[in-house]
């Protein structure tokens, strides 16, 4: 259950839904309007290309598909239990994931579409790393799963059912730093353009450091 996760659960879902969502907002802006925190509409625009004569815009969408179940890949293959606890490999995974989004910086500062592989891969690598915790789920790089719960949630209110405030407050928090995200990301590529993922990079690096930090103060008390 929700009740048994750490405290600090909601700052990180916090702090990643704010790093996805400028990840996407860059994305939307500058990916030719392409999402790559989410597979939806990637996948529906996989079935439009089907019917248009061009196959390097269908190989392309199948790319940003493969390149997110990769970096979810990544993930499951370092996180092999679904339970949270410290001492996982969670502070490398956003290291890794800030290093994608990097390399995707680069590629698409020189003009290489295969940029949006690694920012793909970099979403699909966090939406694993939080993925499932003691029966709770948690998405942080989409909110259609988030509203869709706190909708059921809202029903079982109405039918007088108890609500569960923390996974309410959350639900919530994720919602806000989405946005917040998307705010941010959008902001910056309007400044900086793609140099816009070096702060969703650098605040997974901060996440990192942060964790290992807090992970190590607990094993020397």
């Amino acid at each position: 259950m929700l009740s048994r996760l750490p405290r600090w659960v909601e700052y990180g879902a916090f702090m990643l839904a704010l790093v996805a969502g400028s990840v996407n907002a860059v994305a939307l802006l500058g990916f030719q309007h392409q999402a790559v925190s989410h597979l939806s509409g990637t996948a529906t625009l996989i079935g439009s290309a089907m019917l248009n004569p061009d196959v390097g815009v269908l190989l392309h969408l199948i790319g940003i598909l493969l390149s997110f179940v990769m970096g979810s890949a990544i993930s499951g293959f370092m996180l092999t239990e679904t339970s949270l606890k410290l001492g996982r490999f969670y502070d490398v995974l956003l290291v890794i994931e800030a290093v994608f989004l990097m390399v995707a910086m680069y590629l698409l500062l020189n003009s290489y579409t295969s940029g949006h592989y690694f920012a793909s891969a970099a979403c699909g690598l966090q939406n694993a790393l939080a993925t499932t915790y003691s029966g709770a789920v948690v998405r942080t790089t989409h909110l259609t799963g988030i509203f869709t719960d706190l909708g059921i949630m809202l029903g079982g209110a109405f039918q007088g059912k108890a609500l569960d405030k923390r996974k309410v407050f959350l639900f919530i928090i994720i919602v806000v730093g989405f946005i917040l995200g998307g705010c941010l990301g959008a902001s910056l590529f309007l400044k900086f353009g793609f140099y816009a993922l070096c702060v969703p990079s650098a605040l997974c690096v901060c996440l990192a450091i942060l964790y290992r930090s807090y992970n190590v103060r607990l094993i020397r008390d």
